[in-house]
């Protein structure tokens, strides 16, 4: 039997609240069953240990006497359905594909053996539901109301992510990323593996083995999408490397080992910093980056998606104050202008999520039919967004780019 638990974000909703019985079948199928009454329309988080892999989740929603609206998020805050809403005494079932990971690093031609290098305590304490072989699911909303989980491992492909602190998984709100949003915009078959980390950069994705870890389970016709820049500009400072020399040489590594394995990289640029000048446009601060990705892309004939391009009128769209909304606030009044909040970061997984269907990456047959094309002179109104934030808030700035607060 699968080990499962059932904690509570909120005390007021112990786990021995809740009516809960697994299936006698969990080798192939795991099959959990609630009392949603129990819940009392709570916010909750459920676990259940799974070996490394992706799985298809199928859940069942509803509440016999009152309506009910959850949203779910998997491991670390990653969106994966968006306010399942039913009235009551109706059953909604949704499904979708995730995937469950460790550090190890298996052994594969071009590939040793041995561990990622996750960075302490970050990644190994505050971040460690991320690599601990188990399925997390986190179950919020106007009331959210679970009533069926059940888990199935699925040999389907994987969109795997490398990047740094605009692409990973953060913990915590009011941090968020477009990486953590991007699982909400496919249907179920493709799982979303998120190998970004906070403070990283092309260089360091090598030398902490997360390429390794990425290339030691891609399949074939796998997905790789890489963002870096933010990071990787303190190395010119630094004289380290620079944009159109290192930066693109470790690009090129990048894309060779992931199409030995035979996968398919997709290179994206980084998006732009939140500073305006007296006309209201935004300020470049990246320019070089996303010059030398492009030229990068064009060079190696890879697919591309231009976000610094698309963050600019989006930034602009917005104005120079209202921009502030698409900005993580870990403080009144203190506004973080290089990373961004759930409302920032779900427009700029529609604009990546757009920059793949155009470039017709064999993921993009994936993308959900209600994911639309992003307009960045149009962006969602703020006011309409609708995604729930998550209990836990932090006032910590994530590793990495300091240049722009």
């Amino acid at each position: 039997m699968k080990r499962v638990g059932f904690a509570a974000k909120m005390a007021s909703a112990a786990a021995s609240a809740l009516a809960l019985s697994a299936c006698a079948h969990c080798s192939d199928a795991m099959r959990y069953t609630f009392d949603p009454a129990a819940q009392g329309g709570k916010p909750l988080v459920f676990n259940a240990d799974l070996p490394e892999g992706n799985y298809n989740v199928s859940i069942s929603f509803g509440d016999r006497s009152q309506a009910a609206s959850t949203t779910v998020k998997a491991e670390l805050r990653r969106l994966m359905l968006e306010n399942v809403r039913t009235l009551p005494g109706e059953v909604a079932t949704r499904t979708f594909t995730v995937n469950v990971r460790t550090a190890q690093i298996k052994a594969v031609p071009g590939v040793a053996a041995g561990q990622v290098k996750l960075k302490a305590p970050r990644e190994t304490v505050d971040e460690a539901v991320s690599w601990d072989a188990r399925l997390t699911l986190e179950f919020i909303g106007a009331h959210p109301a679970v009533r069926e989980i059940r888990i199935v491992p699925a040999a389907t492909p994987t969109l795997f992510l490398l990047g740094d602190s605009t692409v990973c998984d953060q913990g915590r709100e009011p941090y968020a990323s477009w990486g953590q949003m991007l699982p909400r915009f496919f249907k179920p078959g493709i799982a979303v593996a998120n190998h970004a980390e906070s403070g990283e950069t092309y260089r360091d994705a090598i030398a902490r083995r997360r390429l390794d870890k990425v290339l030691s389970a891609l399949q074939p016709g796998d997905t790789v999408i890489m963002q870096f820049g933010h990071n990787d500009q303190k190395q010119l400072k630094d004289g380290k490397g620079g944009p159109f020399t290192t930066y693109k040489d470790e690009i090129r590594t990048h894309v060779t080992r992931i199409r030995a394995r035979g996968g398919v990289p997709v290179i994206v640029s980084p998006m732009e910093r939140r500073s305006f000048d007296e006309h209201g446009k935004v300020r470049p601060s990246l320019i070089d980056y996303a010059n030398a990705a492009r030229q990068a892309a064009q060079e190696l004939g890879a697919a591309f998606i231009d976000l610094n391009a698309i963050s600019k009128p989006f930034y602009e769209a917005l104005g120079p104050e209202q921009s502030r909304l698409a900005f993580a606030e870990p403080k009144p009044g203190q506004t973080d202008n290089t990373h961004h909040n759930n409302y920032g970061s779900y427009q700029l997984a529609k604009a990546i999520v757009t920059g793949l269907r155009a470039a017709k990456v064999p993921a993009a047959v994936f993308i959900a039919d209600d994911a639309g094309v992003f307009d960045p002179a149009h962006p969602d109104p703020v006011a309409a967004f609708a995604v729930p934030a998550s209990p836990d808030f932090t006032t910590q700035r994530p590793l990495g780019d300091e240049t722009n607060q």
